[in-house]
């Protein structure tokens, strides 16, 4: 099945998945939230399929604005489900394969933690409830 993505598609794609990854970043009580943003966009970029190509284009349309950690979800949380969904009505595999990416990312968002914090967690769970 071909898959055409506008370029606002392609935007809301990209702004949902490092979206999520910036949210993990917030919300890392370590000190260290640099090191949750370098491996969730590590594992961003090591994505396949129509979603690692769109994920991986070099582009200035990531939105990622809030002076919050809940404006930031206020914007991202929706843009996971726009993307989810418009990438369902197309090609469901495709749209599995955004869910993968993006929870694989927040997992590697983590990694550099011995144990989730209670915020990365609640974090986590958001993220999750907001790709279906």
């Amino acid at each position: 099945m071909s898959i055409t993505l506008t370029d606002q598609d392609k935007s809301t794609l990209r702004t949902a998945a490092y979206g999520a990854v910036s949210l993990m970043a917030a919300a890392d009580a370590t000190g260290k939230p640099h090191k949750a943003a370098t491996n969730g966009t590590i594992a961003l970029n090591s994505a396949t399929g129509l979603v690692g190509h769109v994920l991986a284009a070099k582009s200035k349309d990531i939105e990622l604005n809030g002076k919050s950690v809940a404006e930031l979800a206020d914007h991202v949380l929706p843009a996971l489900t726009a993307a989810v969904s418009l990438l369902e009505k197309q090609d469901p595999a495709e749209a599995d394969n955004f869910r993968s990416t993006v929870l694989v990312a927040i997992e590697a968002a983590q990694i550099h933690q011995s144990a989730p914090s209670p915020t990365l967690a609640e974090m986590t769970r958001k993220i999750t409830a907001a790709l279906g």
